[in-house]
């Protein structure tokens, strides 16, 4: 089994390009960020998520993207928009959005799958149910991967990265499908950007709602653990 990287941040869709990655014949590298994130349950999810699906190895790398701020996400100056506030999803660039953070995640992957001799990254971005992020795009992607076997020795050596996005073009509940027939089980995934200590999701954020919006299309159980209102 050729190995992969595959980035991991313990959320529903990360969980099922884990078990795409898996299915397609390859040994799975679970790589997680602690990037100063306003809770880190969602670092157990990936713990958990990394486990139950065979995972080779996962790792957690920190980096600190807190210091610099700038995001819902990482400055508890700045509030996470809400459906209560009149926010509406896809319409401008949320604040939510973690300035470079997938190209910093996939910066470490890459030097990670390098060390492994690994040339296939496995990322869960998504440019069709999302929040408006730059770095959700195919184009994002497509350029990454030029970047990759640019900015390499084993690039430039000949050894052609792949960065593969699997979910570029499925909605939520095509999402919540696929994961369930590759056997990923969503209770142990953490969406919330707010959850509690204990991994619970508020059900108001943009991660939440389209979350819940997914199981409804896909007509599947929530088994979302919701902290009481």
């Amino acid at each position: 089994m050729k190995p992969a990287v595959v980035l991991v941040s313990g959320g529903m869709d990360s969980a099922v390009v884990l078990a795409i990655a898996r299915e397609r014949g390859f040994a799975p590298h679970a790589l997680s960020v602690r990037y100063g994130q306003r809770h880190t349950s969602e670092l157990d999810a990936a713990a958990r998520v990394a486990s139950a699906l065979g995972a080779a190895a996962h790792k957690i790398v920190h980096v600190d993207l807190r210091s610099l701020g700038g995001s819902a996400l990482t400055d508890d100056g700045i509030d996470v928009p809400v459906d209560s506030d009149g926010h509406v999803i896809g319409v401008g660039i949320p604040s939510t959005y973690v300035p470079a953070r997938n190209t910093i995640m996939l910066s470490v992957a890459l030097g990670w799958a390098e060390v492994l001799g690994a040339t296939d990254l496995f990322c869960g971005v998504n440019a069709v149910d999302y929040s408006g992020y730059p770095d959700c795009r195919p184009e994002f992607i497509a350029t990454f991967e030029s970047l990759a076997n640019l900015a390499t020795k084993a690039g430039v050596e000949g050894a052609g990265f792949r960065v593969h996005a699997p979910l570029m073009r499925m909605s939520k509940g095509d999402i919540v499908r696929e994961g369930l027939r590759l056997g990923v089980d969503f209770a142990q995934t953490v969406s919330c950007y707010q959850a509690d200590a204990d991994g619970r999701a508020c059900g108001h954020c943009d991660a939440c709602r389209l979350r819940a919006e997914g199981f409804a299309v896909a007509s599947a159980p929530d088994t979302t653990r919701y902290r009481p209102a």
